[in-house]
């Protein structure tokens, strides 16, 4: 039995719904920049629940029904201002949320594919209104209840701000939903797939992702991005800074990826995004920076930057908290994890990998009065 590090290069499973290939990343087929210039968040959803593009009265259907359960029990509203607001992590709010709701919805633990389904669009629609009411209710303000009639990316910035959100900001947050959705076998969707592989129910199967997601490793690195940002302050201050991170062998979040050799095929995308809100927002230091640390690391480390790396001044110039990163990731993921869960449940078999033992042998037992 061989032993591979975190699992680096095993195939775990067979999926139709991403894939990775020669640094090229498709959702169902479709290159990822086809549907980052052209598609709606709502059409990569359905592509990867349904492994096909709606047709216009199906997309109708769809938005509809998100629009439809966006609202969440007023029970989980009291829960959430029950927090301590000042310390909790908003992923722990957002775990324990998304938990809760499965202690209302009556098809929790109904197990058919129709079910499972309605579950599905359930969690996509809530799961943006409980991050924007945990957002809002640390702020001390009212939840915003979402309108029908807006797209899933202008409803989460109008119920994050309570105003309506300009069309470069909808683009831009439209964007980073559909490049954000599914990411073939990361972590969290592992995590996932393990865990409802045991047959364990949809929101066990969300919470779990999401677990894994707040890990640092994982989904934190645009809110430590715009952290390293914050921490240079000036244009001029970018190279000397980095200079110092590296003589002290500090990693340069946002750089380089796991998965990819030659450059995330995801980050030029944002890229663009950044150049623009930034522009509009007074703010072009933090693009001006950005560019010139990846034009550094790139020509001495090799690393081009990943999605998170422009990710991180986009939502900060769409006026984001910066420690709801990581939730808004969860918010486009989720598309993904619950596509991957039903692709599971389709034909599932309990995940249950082997360990190679490299402990001591031969060991006996010995009376406690005599160790």
């Amino acid at each position: 039995m061989s032993n591979t590090k975190g699992l680096e290069g095993i195939v775990a499973t067979e999926s139709s719904i991403s894939s990775i290939i020669d640094d090229k990343l498709t959702y169902v087929g479709y290159d990822i920049d086809d549907l980052a210039e052209n598609s709606s968040f709502e059409e990569v959803v359905y592509l990867l629940w349904n492994q096909k593009l709606p047709t216009k009265d199906e997309l109708d259907k769809f938005k509809n029904d998100l629009a439809e359960n966006m609202n969440i029990p007023s029970e989980i509203v009291d829960h959430l201002k029950s927090y301590d607001l000042k310390t909790v992590h908003p992923m722990a709010a957002l775990r324990t949320a998304v938990s809760m709701l499965g202690l209302y919805d009556d098809e929790a633990d109904t197990m058919d594919e129709e079910a499972n389904r309605r579950k599905a669009v359930r969690l996509q629609a809530k799961i943006s209104t409980i991050v924007t009411a945990f957002a809002r209710i640390r702020n001390g303000k009212d939840p915003v209840a979402p309108k029908k009639e807006y797209s899933y990316a202008e409803n989460f910035l109008y119920m994050l701000n309570g105003e309506e959100p300009k069309d470069i900001e909808v683009e831009a947050f439209n964007k980073a939903l559909v490049l954000h959705a599914d990411h073939e076998l990361n972590a969290s969707t592992f995590t996932a797939r393990v865990c409802v592989a045991t047959l364990s129910d949809v929101y066990s199967g969300v919470t779990a992702a999401i677990g894994a997601l707040k890990g640092p490793l994982h989904g934190g690195a645009n809110e430590r991005v715009m952290a390293m940002l914050s921490e240079i302050g000036e244009v001029d201050n970018a190279i000397p800074h980095i200079e110092k991170k590296l003589e002290n062998k500090e990693k340069i979040m946002g750089m380089g990826h796991r998965v990819y050799k030659n450059g995330d095929p995801r980050a030029k995308h944002l890229k663009e995004m950044s150049k623009q809100l930034t522009e509009i927002a007074g703010e072009t230091k933090w693009y001006e920076m950005s560019i010139k640390i990846e034009d550094y690391i790139k020509e001495n480390k090799g690393l081009p930057a990943n999605v998170d790396f422009y990710s991180a001044s986009v939502y900060h110039s769409l006026g984001i908290d910066h420690d709801l990163f990581t939730p808004i990731f969860a918010v486009s993921r989720v598309s993904g994890w619950l596509a991957h869960i039903l692709e599971q449940y389709a034909d599932n078999r309990l995940i249950r990998p082997r360990a190679e033992w490299v402990g001591p042998s031969k060991q006996k037992y010995v009376p406690l009065n005599e160790r």
